[in-house]
């Protein structure tokens, strides 16, 4: 089976999004890059993540072509796709439509520096991309605009969240940071009163993540 790990992880990860709250019945989405194949593992569309099996997952190139697999790809193929090609360093992204992150999809806000833990996107903001259907080449192209900024993270205005990390653990890992952090920020939006971080602030704890976690994490350099 090609990418049999992968298809694998994809399986594992996608049971993960339901049992920790990102997701509810068949949305979101996951995948996985293979730098030296040049291929990526995408979750099928439409199947719930409980009936998932490995070789349910979708192999496809760059391109949207379907190198393997008897299921149509996730809707978001075209999204995952752009993330690989516009952040040389990801191998790995998770969309979901975790609630609040959702809801500040909903609102237009962006996710901002209102707790230091965000630094584990790689920026003190995480961007909101403008509106467009799901599913489409205009809304890949404009999370890749987005992606330019160097952020891990994304909030699609009016649809939910995107991750990427060096491997689907520190990927899903972000996805579970965000909402908390959106969590955060609505209750403090909410109450009235919301502080957030300077940039020189942000710096400070850019530099401890650097040194956090153990030295044969893998992760350094991505948070």
């Amino acid at each position: 089976m090609l990418m049999k790990e992968a298809r694998e992880q994809i399986v594992e990860y996608g049971k993960k999004l339901i049992a920790e709250g990102l997701t509810t019945g068949t949305a979101g989405n996951i995948s996985i890059y293979d730098e030296n194949l040049r291929y990526m593992a995408v979750s099928p569309s439409g199947i719930p993540y409980e009936k998932t099996l490995p070789e349910d997952v979708v192999i496809m190139d760059l391109d949207g072509h379907v190198i393997d697999g008897a299921r149509k790809p996730s809707s978001e193929a075209g999204l995952h796709s752009v993330f690989y090609k516009t952040s040389p360093q990801a191998r790995a992204m998770v969309h979901a439509h975790s609630m609040y992150c959702t809801i500040l999809a909903c609102m237009g806000e962006p996710l901002r520096s209102v707790h230091y833990a965000i630094a584990e996107a790689g920026t003190d903001e995480i961007p909101l991309v403008p509106y467009h259907t799901f599913g489409t080449p205009e809304l890949a192209a404009a999370a890749g605009e987005c992606l330019k900024g160097g952020s891990r993270g994304l909030i699609l205005a009016n649809h939910g969240m995107c991750a990427w990390g060096a491997d689907l653990k520190s990927a899903f890992g972000l996805a579970l940071t965000m909402e908390w952090c959106a969590q955060v920020q609505w209750h403090c939006m909410a109450a009235g009163k919301i502080n957030v971080l300077s940039h020189e602030q942000m710096q400070g704890a850019f530099k401890r993540y650097m040194t956090y976690g153990q030295d044969d994490s893998g992760s350094k350099g991505y948070f």
